[in-house]
């Protein structure tokens, strides 16, 4: 069964993710404006930083937060680690 979200959640959610990607897009200009290019940790901050922009955006172009798809729980069967039980 698919749940559809009131619009007041759904706004709600909207607004949310909006303000996460905003953050991040300010952490990446700190990370820039911290002039750290070349060292290791400030490469891997910033990995990190737009890994987790690519998934907001992913979540913001879903519709629902289960992203309006449903799975048959046959699907469970094919699980790796049961697989190999």
């Amino acid at each position: 069964m698919t749940e559809i979200p009131s619009p007041d959640a759904a706004a709600d959610r909207a607004r949310c993710l909006a303000e996460l990607a905003q953050a991040l897009e300010e952490a990446r200009e700190l990370v820039r404006a911290l002039g750290a290019e070349g060292r290791m940790e400030a490469i891997d901050l910033a990995a990190r930083i737009e890994a987790v922009s690519q998934e907001v955006e992913s979540m913001r172009l879903r519709r629902s937060p289960g992203g309006g798809e449903t799975f048959d729980p046959e699907w469970t069967k094919n699980l790796p680690w049961r697989l190999s039980a």
